[in-house]
């Protein structure tokens, strides 16, 4: 029995044939159009004489012809090869076979004396059979695309977006076999594609139209196929599809696909894509000089930024790569998602807290990083809020810590983790790291390596994230709670944070803060909806609590006194703070809390943006002596004269001379 089979038509379904009845079909089909060519060729050069075109040579040459398409096409062309019916490969191969047919008829001509037919005749009739061959094929290719658009499917679909996404996905569902889903239409902003047609499926109207066309072409399913659309755009279309009753469903990046995409590679919309934003382009170049080859320390390597950053300083080849953190369970995911392995053995993982000044500096002197990006801190604000002594040992304290060992171990470069928070701070976690700013700008000052900071704001998808918080409680039933109705926060995804960071770690001047572009902030309350909407629950209430302490109802970037400038790259700008001494810091008073926010407040609220060399209160507080707990001004934690700040001013004045000095020799090596 010979075996049957089918081979996918115009439209890619299959066109019921047996596979060996089509595959004979063609170069059937295609020596026919040869013969014809011929005829026709001839006739038209003897001025559609029949008496001039019915000879014995023209036959000769027709079935010479003929028989030369089925050979080339069978060995180099297109008749081994199931090619997709009018596609640009199918194309190519006919094109290639039509030129290996034509040069030998050409030569025959012209070595035959008298030629059986005018020498014309290989060149015009080539033209002609090319023609005949792909009209044929388009076709058919409309023919099966016709029944394909108008068979009958479990979802009629809307498709948002012409481009080339779009585009692949109308052809690959319209292609596959039994698809579930069917393109009924196309959605584009763009006017220029307002009469586009993509195998016969229309561009019908802009996303506004959207309900309207839902309505008129019974529609149930819409489709977001454009990878570069602005994170805005995917909300008001989630927000119209589910007024319309739409399900929402989106086409992932094209890299992330193999081959042509189908329904199976529709996923869910999820609160990623409608808080995202557009890809970020890495300056890969300039970000592998910094790091390849380099020795690099990452601490906080178990957590949501820390592992991330790992993730992606590894692809850039450095010659070691040191993950510290004090959670061996987070090292070890981090560890499993770099080798595929959690085995703790290798001495690149380090388990360490930088609360441990002696073991800090043991880790440094041993490891001895060209770059440290230090990422390692308490970030929950209300917790914070309650026990702000916990936020002076790690985020102010811890810092120090690192700061004081990697300049000991000669590091090149180092990159402290920052937040938006830190921006006119007003709670302890912002106020915490606001000082870490200042110690790291001190520290670049009087260090000869590069000491940059990097604010963000919020990152979806880390531990105890909202988008974590607000989940759980959906899964539990509700209800979801938030703060305040106006309550607005910026989002980015991890991996764009990372980019960022990297990307300031590589252009940041010394001293400065690195600010990474965060979008349009964006209000919580929408993103619990939303959360909602996703879940598909109707029964979730959202309840409002009231502001925390030391939570704003908006967060800022850039404080009011600082100077927002422009760097090398679109998505980073950077600010200025005021530089503030260690010697300033105090570690005895972790358990008081009032002291701890009194210390806090003072170092923050008496800094100046000055020149740590000029003016006397450059670093640390007026006179050495932060306020105490009711505002006024008392004794110091460390009960220090007002000579020590005298000291610790004179010492800094020293330190930037000295680094001055060394910056100035290593420009002139001469001098």
């Amino acid at each position: 029995m010979p075996t049957h089979g089918t081979e996918r038509g115009a439209g890619g379904h299959r066109s019921g044939w047996p596979l060996r009845w089509t595959r004979r079909t063609w170069p059937l089909v295609d020596a026919a159009i040869w013969v014809l060519a011929v005829y026709g060729a001839v006739w038209l050069r003897y001025d559609f004489r029949v008496d001039l075109l019915l000879t014995t040579g023209t036959a000769v040459c027709a079935a010479l012809a003929a028989t030369l398409q089925v050979l080339a096409g069978s060995f180099v062309g297109p008749y081994g090869v199931r090619h997709r019916r009018g596609s640009l490969e199918e194309i190519a191969d006919l094109a290639r076979t039509v030129l290996l047919v034509a040069l030998p008829f050409l030569l025959f001509t012209l070595l035959i004396y008298p030629p059986p037919v005018p020498r014309s005749t290989a060149v015009t009739s080539g033209a002609l059979a090319l023609l005949a061959m792909l009209a044929a094929r388009f076709v058919v290719r409309a023919r099966d695309a016709r029944a394909a658009r108008n068979r009958v499917a479990d979802r009629r679909a809307l498709v948002f977006g012409a481009g080339n996404a779009g585009t692949r996905l109308v052809r690959g569902l319209l292609a596959e076999d039994d698809c579930a889903v069917q393109p009924v239409g196309l959605l584009d902003d763009d006017p220029t594609k307002s009469r586009l047609r993509i195998e016969g499926v229309r561009v019908l109207g802009a996303r506004a139209d959207l309900a309207e066309l839902a309505r008129e072409h019974t529609v149930d399913l819409l489709v977001l196929a454009a990878p570069t659309a602005e994170a805005g755009v995917l909300r008001e279309l989630s927000e119209a599809a589910a007024d319309a009753g739409l399900e929402v469903k989106v086409l992932p990046s094209m890299n992330d696909l193999v081959g042509a995409p189908t329904a199976g590679d529709l996923r869910d919309l999820d609160l990623t894509d409608i808080l995202g934003r557009t890809p970020v382009h890495l300056d890969t170049a300039l970000v592998a000089d910094h790091l390849a080859g380099k020795r690099v320390l990452v601490t906080g390597a178990g957590g949501s930024i820390g592992s991330e950053l790992c993730r992606q300083i590894s692809r850039f080849t450095p010659s070691r790569l040191f993950l510290l953190d004090r959670d061996e369970s987070g090292l070890q995911a981090t560890q499993m998602s770099l080798t595929g392995h959690g085995l703790l053995d290798s001495d690149d993982i380090v388990l360490a807290d930088i609360r441990d000044e002696v073991r800090i500096e043991a880790v440094m002197a041993a490891t001895r990083p060209d770059v440290v990006f230090h990422a390692a801190a308490l970030k929950h604000l209300p917790l914070l809020e309650s026990h702000p002594g916990e936020a002076w040992a790690t985020n102010v304290l811890g810092t120090a810590t690192v700061l004081r060992a990697a300049a000991a171990a000669g590091v090149g470069t180092f990159v402290n983790i920052s937040t938006d928070k830190a921006a006119d701070p007003t709670s302890v976690l912002g106020m915490s790291k606001r000082l870490g700013e200042q110690l790291t700008a001190h520290y670049a000052t009087t260090q000869i390596g590069r000491y940059v900071s990097v604010r963000f704001g919020n990152v979806l998808g880390s531990r105890g994230s909202v988008l974590h918080a607000f989940t759980a409680q959906i899964e539990r039933g509700g209800p979801v709670t938030v703060t305040h109705p106006e309550v607005q926060r910026y989002f980015m995804l991890i991996p764009e944070a990372c980019q960022l960071v990297l990307q300031a770690s590589a252009i940041g001047a010394d001293g400065e803060v690195m600010v990474l572009e965060m979008g349009e902030q964006v209000r919580i309350a929408e993103v619990a909806r939303t959360l909602i909407r996703l879940s598909g629950r109707a029964d979730i209430d959202i309840i409002y609590t009231g502001l925390r302490p030391g939570e704003k109802l908006a967060e800022e970037l850039f404080g009011a006194d600082e100077g927002r400038r422009g760097t090398a790259h679109p998505l980073i700008d950077c600010v200025s703070v005021p530089p503030i001494a260690p010697q300033t810091l105090t570690r005895d008073m972790i358990d008081d809390r009032m002291r701890v926010l009194a210390r806090l407040r003072g170092l923050v609220s008496r800094a100046v943006a000055t020149d740590p060399v000029l003016g006397p209160n450059a670093i640390g507080v007026v006179g050495g002596q932060p306020p105490d707990a009711d505002g006024t001004q008392g004794a110091t934690d460390s009960d220090a004269p007002d000579t020590l700040e005298s000291a610790q001013r004179e010492n800094t004045a020293r330190a930037v001379r000295a680094k001055t000095s060394r910056s100035a020799r290593q420009d002139n090596p001469r001098t």
